[in-house]
């Protein structure tokens, strides 16, 4: 199929109404077929010809409708450290320690990795931070599009309460709602139906915090939830039990700088997106030992629960950064200079299956800071 211009035609539905024809001569639900079988490369295209296709292919139903019949691609977007990410010399002249030459440099992208087709590609940056994103943000992701929230000015080093949506359909920039708070390293994670769901970190005194929230995409809103059962600083939050759970795992409280405890919060979401209910888990992580990167959803039961990849993967100790979709797990790390990747598929009964290590093209084997999965 071709974009080019074209002179819509205006034609009578079944009910007396009136709608633009998507594609001349073309039944309308024809036409949505056609549309549903475009790779996700070619939606911003396909938006620029017409307004109702715009309209279209911006629907929440479209996109709903793609996911029912498994037309959308499930793709890593990653907070990757730009290229040049390494030297082997500073400017003194004496090499970086080992498993430290990241923090040389503080430029970080947006970097896609689709683990079907082992392609990479890059998100244009944002507007407002052309030159690099923000140090420490996070990513999270709802109905095919992606969210960068918070983190510190890679200018000021000052915290952000930011948020920005970029649409992959469109292939733009939007500029959201700020956070309600100020913090960093809070747990984070989004589901279906436009709700991302935020708990935890540290404000800008280092005092680790208890709270958490529920942004609406849709109204641009947020809305604080149930406080925490404890502050949660450098917890870890992802989405559980197939969409039905937030949990937020482990982390510590102020006076426990370092203390990680084994226990989580976890959300019920309701109807709409909406966690009616909180509950506290006790031993679902392992104590002293710091979650983020490595907690793994697992679905197989009604409540869900989580394990942590560290042990599944073997070698990996540090540096570590992981996503998991319904079909995959995919485990990045970063150690002595050198990123490796390795995909594992689920199995029946939510088991997984052995990690295989993935090749990584040059100019995209910078440090990951964070990750997460987007259904395009």
């Amino acid at each position: 199929m071709e974009f080019g211009q074209q002179q819509p035609r205006t034609v009578i539905d079944g009910c007396g109404g009136s709608r633009e024809e998507l594609i001349p001569g073309l039944p309308h639900d024809v036409a949505v077929e056609c549309f549903l079988r475009l790779p996700h490369t070619a939606l911003p295209s396909a938006c620029c010809v017409s307004k109702s296709w715009r309209s279209l292919l911006h629907g929440r139903h479209f996109y709903a409708l793609r996911r029912s019949l498994h037309r959308t691609r499930s793709l890593t977007c990653l907070v990757q450290q730009s290229p040049p990410y390494t030297s082997s010399t500073d400017r003194h002249g004496a090499k970086p320690a080992v498993g430290t030459d990241h923090l040389s440099q503080s430029t970080y992208l947006i970097s896609v990795f689709d683990p079907g087709s082992l392609s990479w590609a890059r998100v244009p940056p944002i507007p407002d931070f052309p030159d690099g994103l923000p140090l420490f943000c996070q990513l999270a992701s709802t109905d095919g599009k992606l969210l960068v929230l918070g983190g510190w000015d890679p200018v000021t080093y000052c915290p952000l309460r930011r948020v920005y949506l970029h649409d992959f359909v469109a292939g733009e920039w939007q500029r959201c709602a700020d956070m309600p708070v100020t913090t960093t390293f809070f747990g984070a994670a989004g589901v279906d139906g436009g709700r991302v769901f935020m708990a935890g970190g540290h404000d800008e005194y280092k005092n680790a915090l208890g709270s958490a929230w529920a942004y609406d995409v849709e109204l641009n809103i947020w809305e604080e939830m149930e406080g925490m059962s404890q502050e949660r600083d450098e917890c870890e939050g992802v989405v559980v039990g197939g969409g039905t759970e937030f949990w937020v795992v482990s982390g510590y409280r102020t006076k426990r700088q370092g203390g990680f405890e084994g226990s989580a919060d976890v959300y019920e979401i309701g109807e709409g997106g909406r966690p009616w209910r909180r509950r506290r888990v006790e031993g679902a992580w392992q104590e002293r030992k710091c979650p983020r990167g490595g907690v793994c959803p697992m679905n197989g039961s009604a409540a869900g629960s989580v394990f942590n990849l560290g042990e599944a993967v073997s070698g990996v100790q540090a540096g570590m950064c992981s996503v998991s979709t319904s079909r995959k797990v995919i485990v990045f790390e970063y150690q002595g200079g050198k990123l490796g990747i390795y995909v594992a598929e689920r199995e029946e009964e939510e088991k997984i299956g052995k990690f295989m290590k993935v090749e990584v093209p040059e100019e995209f084997s910078g440090f990951v800071q964070s990750c997460c999965c987007v259904e395009v």
